[in-house]
């Protein structure tokens, strides 16, 4: 059986905090369209599965200190939110990974001034990479090491 609800939160992850380091240090809207993609809410009224698991990813984001929001407006998205100075930090730190291949050779290090090859190897900018690669391996991994920084943070 295939984990897809795992590769899909991953990802959910990914853009959340992409989105959030854009406007950092701005409180924003957050839509979980943005997110998932398009919804469509059926006869009742109710979303679907993909879309509420965006939400949830995004809740969870808050349980586990990575973001701050005031207000969840219904289930369409949060407001004023936030990251918190864990993600910020997590964010900004370079990144301690070895990459997949693909992604090392998208990144073209070798002809990069000192202050930009430091930028390049941050986690922020591992992650849009990933997403952009648009692999679900790539995501995971950035992803992944992003939360296994987190934790080692709150020990």
């Amino acid at each position: 059986m295939s984990d897809i609800h795992i590769q899909d939160f991953y990802k959910d992850i990914g853009i959340a905090l992409s989105k959030l380091y854009a406007s950092f240090p701005r409180k924003v809207t957050i839509y979980v369209e943005d997110i998932s993609g398009p919804d469509q809410v059926d006869e009742y009224g109710l979303h679907s599965e993909r879309h509420l698991s965006a939400l949830s990813a995004i809740i969870w984001l808050k349980d586990q200190g990575y973001i701050d929001y005031e207000t969840l407006v219904r289930q369409e998205a949060i407001d004023f939110a936030v990251l918190t100075e864990k993600s910020f930090l997590i964010l900004t730190s370079q990144a301690v990974i070895s990459l997949p291949d693909a992604m090392q050779e998208s990144l073209a290090l070798e002809n990069l001034p000192p202050y930009a090859l430091k930028k390049a190897l941050t986690n922020i900018s591992l992650l849009r990479k990933a997403l952009k690669s648009r692999s679900s391996i790539n995501i995971e991994q950035v992803v992944f090491h992003l939360l296994e920084q987190g934790s080692l943070r709150t020990k």
